[in-house]
């Protein structure tokens, strides 16, 4: 996840470093974070935000990966943004396709969240292999059927900032169930928020 949730299916893919002594590799040494990124990383920690599995498919694959980063922009159009380290294997899978499903997890949906943070070594396409999608939507794209909110829509634009690129995404289809319950991400740990009854 972003900012302030644990992502590892959207790290990186480092490349290995050769040993002089028998070929064998390591992984480069990673940077030390500076101090006031460590104090913006704990801030962001608690900030309580919903949980999603975004996924795309299309030309360039499919894949989908679970993030916090995600907020609304206007409803007119409606749209919203999502953010995904640019540094991640599946940033120009998004960027390909062109279109994307925010999936907003319900409660009960904790250990999917795990699955596509990459956290359980799960691949990719036997998640994809699960009982757990909905028909495609207009647009095609994966939709849980357990989540709490479906949204579907094109990227309009990529917007580089730091380590990250901002996605626009002008949504084309947007489905609530008002009986789940949320999922959210506070202090690097899920949370159940219940619904109340107004």
């Amino acid at each position: 996840m972003s900012a302030n949730a644990v992502q590892h299916d959207n790290a990186a893919s480092s490349t290995s470093s050769t040993s002089s002594e028998g070929g064998a590799t390591t992984p480069p040494a990673r940077p030390v974070p500076a101090p006031e990124q460590l104090e913006f990383r704990h801030a962001m920690a608690h900030l309580p935000a919903a949980v999603s599995i975004i996924t795309t498919d299309g030309e360039g694959g499919r894949c989908g990966i679970t993030a916090s980063a995600v907020c609304s922009v206007t409803d007119t159009p409606p749209t919203i943004l999502v953010c995904i380290n640019r540094g991640s294997a599946m940033h120009d899978v998004f960027k390909k396709n062109g279109r994307l499903c925010v999936n907003v997890l319900s409660d009960e949906l904790e250990q999917l969240a795990m699955h596509f943070s990459g956290a359980t070594k799960v691949p990719m396409e036997e998640r994809f292999s699960w009982d757990i999608w909905e028909a495609p939507g207009e647009l095609g794209q994966p939709v849980l059927a357990d989540a709490l909110v479906k949204l579907q829509g094109h990227i309009r634009e990529f917007k580089e900032v730091g380590t990250h690129s901002v996605m626009f995404v002008e949504l084309a289809q947007v489905k609530v169930n008002e009986k789940k319950d949320s999922l959210i991400y506070f202090n690097r740990l899920f949370h159940k928020v219940k619904r109340t009854v107004l």
